[in-house]
């Protein structure tokens, strides 16, 4: 997987706020969903209801956690961005109408998992690139993409595992983008382990401040 959607979004301002505004969010996705038909071929029909339900959803989840984003806010911008995966998953407001005709050539690992799952690769392409443009804008780092975002064997785990447990969509993303998946509570930001240890660094520093 590359960062496609990344080269479109870093250089708009406050992004991460902008994508907090539906009208901004849809138009985003549409973007996304143009990119992978110029570059893979693959056409979408997005259904609006859906995903102005998707964001919606996301929005009510993504503020009743909002607090954690000041303990460790690089780690909960991709808890956040699985929240609008497994959202986006959950409603499916994408339909492969057509494979466009020349569209460009891809490696044929990741041509194998489009043709596999279409419609997955576009929600967690959309995601993986908002976080690679946020990260960029806010942190000046760049994020890093694992290997096993390339595997097939991967993706046929990723789309068994959501089919049963759409919140398993948290912990793929995870595992996408090197960090410490969490299998047991993917749903809760108190539960991941970056925000679990900074919570322990900061009790620390209190104590140690205090004697």
């Amino acid at each position: 997987m590359d960062f496609l959607f990344r080269d479109e979004l870093v250089h708009t301002p406050d992004l991460r706020h902008r994508l907090r505004r539906l009208r901004w969010f849809r138009m985003a996705f549409r973007k996304n969903a143009a990119l992978i038909a110029d570059h893979y071929g693959y056409q979408f029909s997005i259904d609006e209801t859906k995903l102005t339900r998707a964001f919606l959803n996301w929005i009510e989840t993504v503020e009743q956690q909002k607090s954690f984003a000041r303990i460790d806010r690089k780690d909960f911008i991709i808890f956040a961005a699985g929240l609008v995966l497994k959202e986006l998953i959950t409603e499916a407001p994408a339909s492969v109408s057509a494979k466009a005709q020349g569209g460009a050539a891809a490696k044929t690992e990741m041509q194998d998992i489009i043709a596999f799952w279409p419609e997955g690769f576009l929600y967690t392409n959309f995601c993986v690139g908002a976080i690679a443009a946020i990260h960029e804008q806010e942190f000046g780092t760049a994020a890093r993409i694992d290997d096993c975002a390339d595997d097939l064997r991967t993706w046929w785990s990723y789309r068994e595992n959501v089919e049963e447990m759409p919140g398993y969509a948290i912990a793929f993303l995870d595992k996408f983008l090197g960090a410490e998946p969490n299998w047991v509570m993917p749903n809760l930001a108190s539960a991941r382990g970056a925000i679990r240890r900074a919570m322990v660094a900061s009790r620390n520093d209190r104590h140690a401040i205090s004697e």
